[in-house]
């Protein structure tokens, strides 16, 4: 925990010319420290959803799951790349309702070990093989190899984005569909608003996010990679007269939706802090667990920040295509 603390420093002084930074071993280290508290409080799906006040946040899920397997138009036999695949939520469903075979991409094998638990106890684990590598350098796979592919709040930790895409380009067949969702800072986010600054650096550091990309900024780095564009929605957006309930409501401290767990409010954040202390001192949980908490708690006031004003959305969902 030590040494992610300071992985902002070590970004700026890679800036102003001091020693080279890998900001990819930061992110692994980040889900190494964060991965089993998020599925703890998250569930197996470790992305957000646009949400309904009639749907828990698990259904909620799914049915933005089943958008991306519509969107991606997949059919039974074709072979899919889920690049930077966390532990496997949706790519189960994936292989479950699209018949497809799902290639894994994950560079922390924590949580490549526990999507192959997941997926052997599912049943699926003979449709899906699975790769130890950053997205940001896939040499391991050749070109033109998969008919379709997604990445899920993934590529927004690329230090690079037109890189990360370019690669991702590379490994898709022609003609192939990409679905991505991304975090990204909106048009209402005021660059020189010192609070809006204080919300997306707080964002920055509790994600373990080199930069926070906008829309538009998202859809330029596909272009250049090669990728037609076919639409870019933020689907995180609720509409005055809209009866959605915000993406991130379970967070705060009422009851948006349906069986809303007591963890993912303010409240419960607080008795977490306390009973992981607890438990760390009783040997419970590992030594420094009270510390991710911690960060846990300040990066969800900071997801709320970011979604009152508008600032901010980790549903800025796009499908491109690799032109034949």
């Amino acid at each position: 925990m030590q040494y992610f603390n300071g992985w902002t420093d070590r970004v700026s002084a890679e800036n102003t010319g001091g020693a080279s930074y890998d900001h990819t071993q930061t992110v692994k280290e980040y889900y190494d420290l964060c991965s089993e508290f998020m599925v703890f409080g998250w569930g197996e799906s470790l992305h957000f959803a646009p949400l309904s006040p009639r749907e828990s946040v698990e259904d909620s899920k799914i049915r933005h799951q089943r958008l991306m397997i519509s969107k991606l138009e997949l059919r039974e036999g074709m072979t899919v790349v889920d690049i930077g695949c966390g532990i496997g939520g949706p790519m189960r469903r994936v292989v479950r309702e699209g018949g497809v075979r799902v290639l894994g991409v994950n560079n922390n094998e924590i949580q490549l070990d526990k999507a192959k638990s997941l997926n052997a106890e599912a049943g699926i684990d003979h449709m899906v093989d699975y790769l130890v590598c950053s997205f940001m350098d896939m040499s391991a796979i050749e070109a033109n190899s998969f008919d379709a592919g997604y990445a899920i709040e993934s590529t927004c930790h690329a230090p690079d984005k037109e890189r990360a895409f370019a690669e991702i380009f590379r490994v898709l067949k022609p003609g192939a569909l990409f679905w991505g969702q991304e975090m990204c800072m909106t048009e209402k986010f005021d660059p020189d608003s010192s609070r809006h600054q204080t919300v997306r650096d707080e964002l920055m550091l509790g994600i373990a996010l080199k930069d926070i990309a906008t829309t538009g900024e998202v859809n330029q780095a596909l272009e250049t990679a090669g990728f037609q564009v076919i639409e870019g929605i933020d689907r995180g957006v609720v509409e005055e007269n809209d009866s959605a309930t915000p993406w991130y409501q379970p967070m705060e401290n009422r009851n948006g939706t349906l069986n809303n767990p007591l963890f993912r409010t303010r409240v419960g954040h607080k008795i977490f802090n306390w009973g992981s202390r607890l438990a760390e001192v009783l040997g419970v949980f590992p030594k420094g667990s009270t510390e991710v908490v911690r960060l846990m708690n300040r990066t969800a006031n900071a997801y709320i920040a970011g979604g009152r004003t508008g600032i901010f959305t980790p549903l800025y969902c796009f499908l491109a295509r690799k032109p034949l």
